[in-house]
């Protein structure tokens, strides 16, 4: 049973940590839940998965600027290590791992991490070395948490996807293929995936981020009805442009699993997925469609 209310014991140096993880490890398996920090629902509900998979959680927090770009948010992105640290202790999260830049990267680092085919289209072709960033950093947190499963939330669908072949490819065994769990997207009342950069829009922009989730839903069932895809996606961006979305890095129907774009109703379960602006917040979604076999 997880404790409620228990001091998380945070480390930051790497010596402590594989003290701290060889100790966990003596009374049970590992789940370990990466985040940057800015903890919200989402992120506990990936914790509160974690407990069904493993003895022990752990959790960390590191803003990785290798997986962000020029002009990026780097720098604004919210820090907020306490009330994170409080959160995870409501949660009963063992161990959490909160490093400094020159922790995971220290003087002289010069090791990145490329995937390709899956991190090539999508957010790969509008933030350019994104993925590369975020491969490498999570293929170090398994180094270092050696997690027996990992968890991951699938609003960022070719995220999950990239590290997955990435694991796959490196034949990683903390943990393998089949142990890297992808949660369901955990959305706000109107709909709006959960995100860290919510914060980031005006009470103006928030009330117009929710037609982002209603314009996916209705092009899916038009989709899904067999409507001409490419009109269907047409229609979805025209709706999001006209709710104050710009501008929009993509609207695509893809293969799930190899995020192959798809021109005609698919015939196995796809992705809808969404990269779109308002104001000056970025923000991604993704949804099931499914197949004409299904």
């Amino acid at each position: 049973m997880y404790p409620s209310g228990g001091r998380v014991q945070t480390v930051t140096d790497l010596n402590s940590l594989r003290e701290a993880v060889d100790e966990l490890r003596q009374s049970g398996t590992i789940a370990m839940v990466p985040t940057m920090g800015a903890l919200h629902e989402g992120h506990m509900t990936l914790v509160r998965e974690a407990k069904r998979h493993a003895t022990h959680v752990t959790a960390s927090i590191f803003v990785n600027p290798t997986q962000f770009g020029p002009n990026e948010d780097l720098d604004a992105y919210p820090r907020q290590l306490a009330e994170d640290q409080a959160k995870l202790e409501a949660e009963g999260v063992a161990l959490l791992w909160a490093p400094d830049v020159d922790a995971m990267y220290p003087q002289g680092f010069a090791t990145s991490i490329s995937v390709t085919g899956v991190s090539e289209g999508l957010c790969g072709a509008s933030r350019p070395g994104h993925f590369d960033g975020v491969a490498t950093v999570v293929c170090k947190l398994f180094n270092q948490l050696r997690p027996d499963v990992a968890l991951f939330g699938e609003k960022d669908w070719q995220q999950l996807a990239v590290i997955r072949r990435m694991a796959a490819d490196l034949n990683l065994t903390l943990p393998c293929v089949d142990n890297i769990i992808g949660v369901p997207t955990v959305r706000e009342e109107d709909g709006l995936a959960m995100s860290s950069r919510n914060a980031y829009l005006s009470n103006a922009e928030r009330a117009s981020a929710a037609r982002l989730n209603q314009a996916m839903r209705e092009a899916i069932a038009r989709i899904e009805a067999g409507a001409d895809v490419a009109q269907a996606l047409d229609w979805l961006t025209g709706e999001l442009a006209a709710a104050g979305f710009g501008p929009i890095d993509y609207v695509t129907l893809a293969d799930a699993a190899n995020l192959h774009e798809l021109a005609e109703t698919p015939a196995a379960p796809a992705r809808l997925l969404v990269a779109a602006r308002i104001g000056t917040t970025r923000l991604i979604d993704n949804m099931h469609v499914e197949g004409k076999s299904a």
